[in-house]
């Protein structure tokens, strides 16, 4: 498998595009201004305590205010407010925590109104980002995620992930990290960490430490609702956790990123800085990769698959369903369970892909095409466990019911991914009419007269559908129409084919690339 990271830079977002073998499987949206994110910590003030949801609402400086479970207080809850009075109080000095003594673990059935009180200044952290009309959810039990490992304040606890599979390999890593890790510091061993020398396992616990000081120094002097620590952007987040060997480029069409960029891989995976590629092709990157084709392809209520058969994707506010339909796929040859299987087959990794690169998240119910053959049913279920185990979120697959109907719950922590693929059209703006089509060229040769006499330019791109792109040059170069508009106005011309736009969409552009405003 090979892997590839499509970086496109607009005037207020950044989109991530995550390619495996050229096809999408992960799509980001990043705002400019983008605040509340997965892993920001942040000075709240508590606001209303209900002993009845045993939760408690949080001022972070959102619309809406956070919300905070008992559950999401963590053992350390008792500690974590200790700390955060001695350190607003002068008393903590410094961000070790070697000789700073703990408190007891709370009760897990314990409640609010005993340990949170209304007005109180309380360090948290987001673990979901606002969705719908719901403020970020947040929890007390502080992490700070690194490469290989995730530092833990107050616990004191080294883990490992289960993905390990050697035990002398968990061995070794847990001794290397329980002899270098600071007291009263608990530590969860990543995936990636497997294999690592202890020089790259001891720097990224170092880079983790240093951000606790930084939360630190902060919280000295912040006033709530203040952020305290951000978590690094999407883009690095993104190449933090799933950087690897088979990675082949990461492509950016942006110099500030790029150099942003290079500067985090130095620190994280410095022998792969040969895969950063700046893009400055004057065709938009996503163009050229074959990105927005796929966008407008995999996102809105029908999917096609290769094999004829479909998806509809349906959403409500409870959860998501997915009907799978064979449409004209059918092989005579098989019955008609066999067919059924195929479809479900080839459904199945599609589903597993759509979820990943929709972002769906809560209960999402399958239905798949009905199959009377019980060991069909099983290795349907089987297959799609196994499609669905590159999905980094949390999720849990249950056998098929009565009715076979396979339903799942995948983890939520941000907006579902969104894409509104039906476009108003550019020529009628919406109205259903349009100009008659045999005035389409007289229309591009009218405005390229108007920009050559009023604007006085010699050189301009002209940006159209693909398929006027081969109108317009087709043939011997002499006897096309862009031969004919070259020698009739003077001015260098070039035809551009843009896939994103609509059949009878036409832009001119300057030789800096600015859009000529007609």
């Amino acid at each position: 498998m090979n892997y590839e990271l499509i970086i496109n830079k607009t005037s207020d977002e950044i989109v991530i595009a995550l390619l495996n073998d050229k096809r999408l499987i992960e799509l980001h949206r990043e705002k400019g201004n983008l605040k509340w994110a997965v892993g920001d910590i942040y000075l709240g003030k508590v606001g209303k305590v209900m002993t009845g949801l045993n939760a408690a609402f949080i001022d972070v400086g959102y619309e809406k205010d956070a919300f905070l479970h008992y559950l999401d207080l963590g053992p350390q809850a008792a500690t974590l407010t200790k700390f955060v009075e001695q350190v607003k109080s002068g008393k903590q000095t410094t961000s070790n925590l070697m000789y700073f003594k703990a408190e007891k673990d709370i009760p897990k059935d314990g409640k609010i109104n005993t340990l949170v009180k209304s007005g109180q200044d309380i360090l948290i952290q987001v673990a979901k980002e606002p969705i719908s009309a719901k403020g970020p959810r947040v929890t007390c039990e502080i992490s700070l995620a690194g490469r290989f490992l995730v530092l833990i304040p107050f616990a004191d606890k080294v883990s490992i992930s289960s993905k390990i599979r050697s035990q002398e390999e968990k061995v070794r890593l847990k001794e290397l990290v329980q002899n270098i890790k600071p007291k009263n510091f608990g530590v969860i061993i990543r995936t990636v960490a497997e294999g690592k020398t202890v020089a790259e396992v001891e720097a990224d616990l170092n880079d983790l430490v240093a951000k606790w000081e930084e939360c630190f120094k902060t919280l000295k002097t912040a006033q709530p609702p203040a952020r305290v620590l951000g978590e690094v952007d999407r883009t690095n987040a993104l190449l933090r956790d799933i950087l690897n060997e088979k990675f082949s480029a990461v492509h950016i069409n942006d110099k500030q990123i790029h150099t942003d960029i290079t500067t985090y891989l130095k620190n994280i995976a410095p022998d792969q800085l040969s895969i950063i590629k700046s893009y400055d092709s004057k065709i938009p990157i996503f163009d050229s990769f074959g990105i927005e084709k796929q966008i407008k392809s995999l996102f809105g209520k029908t999917v096609h698959l290769k094999s004829g058969a479909y998806l509809i994707v349906e959403h409500t506010e409870a959860l998501h369903v997915i009907d799978v339909n064979s449409g004209n796929r059918a092989k005579s040859t098989n019955t008609q369970d066999e067919n059924a299987l195929e479809v479900n087959l080839e459904a199945a990794a599609e589903i597993a892909r759509q979820l990943r690169l929709r972002d769906m998240g809560g209960i999402i119910v399958v239905d798949f095409i009905d199959m009377r053959n019980p060991e069909y049913r099983r290795e349907l279920f089987e297959k799609f466990k196994e499609f669905m185990k590159t999905d980094r979120a949390k999720h849990n697959v249950l056998p098929p019911s009565k009715f076979g109907l396979i339903q799942l719950t995948r983890q939520r922590v941000r907006p579902e991914m969104n894409v509104d693929v039906q476009e108003v059209c550019p020529s009628c703006n919406g109205t259903g009419k349009v100009q008659p089509s045999v005035l389409f060229v007289e229309q591009i040769e009218s405005a390229l007269k108007y920009i050559v006499k009023e604007q006085n330019l010699k050189k301009i791109t002209l940006c159209v559908h693909p398929y006027i792109e081969a109108f317009i040059t087709k043939g011997f170069f002499w006897n096309s129409l862009l031969h004919k508009w070259k020698k009739a106005t003077g001015c260098k011309i070039t035809v551009r084919s843009m896939a994103s736009f609509a059949f009878t969409q036409f832009k001119f552009y300057n030789e800096a690339d600015d859009e000529i405003i007609m």
